[in-house]
């Protein structure tokens, strides 16, 4: 197998719900980060093999392949091809995990991963709620399904409920660790952390989503999102709008196109979990990348995992054992915001910075996804 190095990392400003970046096209959206992406690493369109870009709610202005609408938008040329991953929350990590298989396996020299949502136009869910109200059907609702799993609830919100309930973890544990997210993304701001991997969009300079408001006193007033429940708005990620991209080069590629690699895929994972839990795929996701990496949790400098829910990353944590102050320490998705599609590519742009930046040599990635999965990525800095 050939060697998978990221030459390009860039993202858009996450934008809040009804935010700057809501009234953009996502394919408008997507283009922008390609056309910086091209534009920052010098590399030759003509040159690129294809397209994986990933996008979770496929309807309306996001359907028609997204990767391919995205790369026309950009007005790059029409030989080079794209397809649209749907792996749920994780898509464009596993956009990253399928470029960096193409290139490692030589069926390809350079490849574009990335992704885009933007969720104020579509929301979260809209393909099964809008296919259910067209008389479509429901996904969790054929009887092998229903032979498995019977009739109860099957929601990311009921996952981050039970996973709360199962390792122990309070709201007010859960409060704590979001006010922390929002301190760290607002600290990353001002201090120019993001400024290098962030490029300015439709009027858009910076991330929308992190609150210098934010206290444990305002957030022990919300309602929980059940009754009997531990969750509220405060402890989730963030409706978001976003897009990202980076570019995969072999060996051969980086040399023959004069290309500066950032750093190189180490290693990847990815695993099946419970689905009614759904959210707990990083734990073995981790210790299986991990494994297969030869490295051990105090050998990662920097932790990237998304911040679907408090409950996700703290019951992470208790599991895997990871030093907190490694873990997400420029904020994450309950500060940062979630734009589903974008997110896995957000998170590996944002790692592939902050290695550089600290000069850290190993950062670990991993998110959870709906239907119980979980990608995992090591990248070594270069």
């Amino acid at each position: 197998m050939s060697e998978a190095f990221i030459v390009g990392a860039v993202r858009t400003p996450v934008g809040r719900r009804k935010g700057t970046l809501s009234g953009v096209h996502p394919a408008d959206l997507g283009a922008h980060v390609l056309r910086a992406l091209l534009e920052r690493t010098g590399a030759d369109p003509d040159a690129v093999d294809d397209v994986y870009f990933g996008c979770v709610s496929q309807i309306g202005a996001q359907t028609g392949n997204i990767a391919r609408t995205a790369w026309l938008s950009a007005g790059l040329p029409q030989h080079v091809p794209g397809t649209t991953i749907d792996r749920q929350c994780g898509s464009s990590q596993q956009a990253v995990h399928f470029a960096a298989q193409a290139v490692g396996s030589g069926a390809a020299d350079l490849v574009v991963a990335g992704g885009v949502e933007v969720m104020s136009l579509v929301p979260i869910a809209s393909p099964m709620f809008v296919g259910e109200q067209a008389g479509m059907g429901s996904p969790f609702a054929g009887d092998g399904w229903r032979e498995q799993f019977g009739d109860q609830e099957v929601s990311q919100f009921r996952g981050a409920e039970l996973i709360a309930e199962k390792w122990g973890v309070s709201r007010e544990d859960m409060e704590r660790f979001a006010l922390t997210s929002h301190q760290r993304a607002l600290a990353a701001q001002s201090g120019g952390a993001f400024d290098e991997e962030i490029t300015p969009a439709f009027g858009l300079s910076a991330d929308e989503g992190p609150r210098a408001d934010t206290t444990l006193e305002k957030m022990a007033g919300l309602k929980t999102l059940t009754e009997d429940g531990r969750l509220t708005a405060a402890v989730a990620s963030q409706i978001s709008d976003g897009a990202a991209a980076l570019l995969i080069a072999s060996e051969d590629a980086v040399r023959r196109h004069g290309l500066t690699p950032l750093a190189r895929v180490h290693t990847m994972a990815v695993v099946g979990s419970d689905p009614i839990h759904m959210l707990t795929g990083p734990i073995p996701a981790t210790e299986k990348v991990l494994d297969r990496a030869g490295l051990s949790v105090d050998d990662i400098d920097l932790v990237e995992i998304n911040e679907a829910f408090a409950s996700v990353v703290l019951a992470w944590q208790k599991e895997i054992g990871a030093d907190p102050e490694r873990v997400n320490a420029f904020g994450g998705a309950i500060a940062l915001g979630h734009p589903l599609g974008a997110t896995g590519a957000r998170l590996m742009t944002t790692l592939v910075h902050q290695l550089r930046r600290t000069g850290g040599r190993y950062g670990l990635q991993t998110m959870c996804e709906g239907g119980g999965m979980a990608n995992a990525t090591v990248l070594e800095r270069l």
